[in-house]
């Protein structure tokens, strides 16, 4: 690349603007733009669909995918031994399932009306942006770039791996080597980054064929369960109330639930990049939910004609002894089924987790260069890259499940304080242009429920709590520090700067074009 053709703003004649939430974290100058033969085109003749931004590439059937692909991962095949455990009977496990399932589409529909009103990327992080200010959503922003987004990749990654791996390792006494499986995880977040970072098309097609594999997986679950039920077998249903529990283990119970309806929010990190997103936000959603709950719903019912309670609690992986029993020598479609779900997961989470980052990015809360796009493939590929980076670091630490319980309470509180937001603006801007409008009363409930299950997490398991608490409250200094403060010292600036084009060079990336 030739430098003669680099315009480099110089630092010490630089202003920041102290007023501007949007301005770059390190307060550097602008960033370098690669010339006309560096892009392979003149920038005044390029025609507008080939401005460098992220592209709107997602239709009605994509978002449905992603939100059911990324829905359905790893918990619809593990969470039902912890329902069964907290609730103590067949019946009050499928009100549970029910009532999550309900649970979720009300927030779902409160996050269709918020991404329709406040049309931007980024999901909880934007809402809480534009409703109450810089700060808390700065701190939303550090907890979830820190430890839940990559947390959450990685553990299923892991599940994708172990599942891959355990058909080749049959005997209960000889498991996978711990070795292999972290390598495996290695190896599947590499390779659906690099998808990622190639072609949005590519990463959507590869989360449309996954998802369709997995509802296919779980079709023959439950036809398999039903076909079970219509030959008599109905003796796991009978009292069907019978022991159930109540108060904190139902609660409990609920966790379980909504672990496996978790990532109902996803496609609001891309609001952006839909096509038509006042139509096909709300439309994917309210197709989405209710498509999952009815198979989530019928796939327990098929585990329960199955499997006895006794057999399902004692299960660590209810749908694999649920194939042993069924399918015999057929057994391994289950592993592969959940290896399937879990890589289809991981994908989805690469492709709208890293437009958090972006977005953190665009608003001046992390460094400026993970907001920028590859020219050529027209990817958010710094903050993809940034994501995996991170997840991998996760690969290595032991017992990485214990992370992601320490905040818990905080993605609850942070989705929570999203919906309250809607209610904050429903008062304070009523005029606001609002595409679909929901009954207040179903936001009001939704926040309610979220202050619940805070209350009732920290109750259970005060210490994580705490440690979450205290790990979110480094976020403070971070923030005053990276953010509000705005004269920084010379040499920082310039250093930041020259990081960020070294970068730029490296990767081929530019800021996103504006609209015209």
């Amino acid at each position: 690349m030739d430098d003669s053709n680099v315009e480099i703003a110089d630092p010490q004649n630089t202003t920041v603007d102290s007023d501007n939430i949007g301005s770059d974290i390190s307060s550097e100058p602008p960033p370098y733009s690669p010339s006309r033969e560096d892009q392979g085109t003149d920038s005044d003749a390029r025609p507008s669909g080939d401005a460098i931004r992220l592209q709107q590439q997602l239709g009605l059937f994509n978002g449905i995918s992603l939100i059911v692909g990324c829905i359905i991962g790893s918990g619809i095949f593990l969470s039902p031994k912890s329902v069964l455990e907290n609730t103590g009977s067949v019946g009050m496990s499928m009100v549970v399932w029910v009532v999550s399932g309900v649970f979720s589409l009300i927030g779902a529909l409160c996050f269709a009306e918020l991404g329709t009103t406040i049309l931007a990327s980024g999901g909880e992080y934007s809402y809480i942006l534009y409703a109450f200010g810089s700060l808390p959503a700065f701190i939303v922003l550090w907890v979830t770039v820190l430890i839940i987004n990559p947390t959450g990749q990685t553990i299923v990654a892991m599940t994708f791996a172990y599942y891959v791996i355990q058909p080749f390792y049959p005997h209960p006494d000889c498991p996978p080597p711990d070795i292999f499986i972290r390598l495996l995880t290695i190896l599947c977040l590499a390779l659906l980054t690099f998808v990622n970072c190639w072609s949005v098309p590519w990463a959507t097609k590869v989360q449309d064929v996954f998802t369709i594999a997995k509802v296919l997986a779980l079709l023959v679950i439950i036809v398999s369960g039903l076909v079970y039920i219509c030959m008599g077998h109905t003796e796991n249903f009978q009292e069907p109330f019978k022991n159930s529990k109540g108060g904190s283990d139902i609660a409990l119970a609920f966790y379980g639930g909504l672990f496996a309806y978790a990532a109902w929010n996803y496609l609001n990190y891309l609001t952006e990049e839909i096509k038509n997103p006042y139509r096909n936000l709300p439309w994917a959603i309210g197709v989405s939910l209710p498509l999952v709950t009815i198979i989530y719903v019928l796939a327990n019912i098929a585990y329960f004609a199955v499997l006895t309670p006794e057999e399902l609690e004692n299960s660590n992986a209810v749908a694999v002894t649920f194939g042993e029993k069924l399918f015999g020598p057929m057994a391994w479609i289950m592993p592969v089924s959940v290896a399937m779900s879990t890589f289809g997961g991981v994908n989805g989470g690469c492709l709208s987790l890293s437009r958090l980052f972006f977005v953190g990015a665009r608003e001046g809360q992390l460094p400026s260069v993970m907001s920028m796009i590859q020219v050529k493939r027209k990817t958010p590929l710094p903050s993809l890259i940034f994501t995996c980076f991170l997840s991998i670091m996760y690969v290595f630490v032991e017992k990485i499940e214990t992370l992601l319980n320490y905040f818990s309470f905080m993605t609850w509180l942070a989705i929570g304080a999203a919906v309250a937001g809607q209610l904050y603006l429903r008062w304070a801007k009523p005029d606001l242009p609002r595409p679909i409008k929901l009954n207040i009363m179903l936001p009001i409930i939704f926040v309610g429920a979220c202050l619940f299950l805070v209350v009732m997490g920290t109750i259970a398991a005060p210490m994580d709590t705490l440690i979450g608490v205290l790990i979110t409250l480094t976020g403070f200094p971070v923030y005053f520090i990276g953010v509000w403060w705005k004269k920084k010292p010379k040499c920082l600036v310039q250093f930041s700067h020259t990081v960020t084009v070294f970068l730029q060079k490296v990767f081929i990336i530019v800021p996103q074009e504006k609209e015209d």
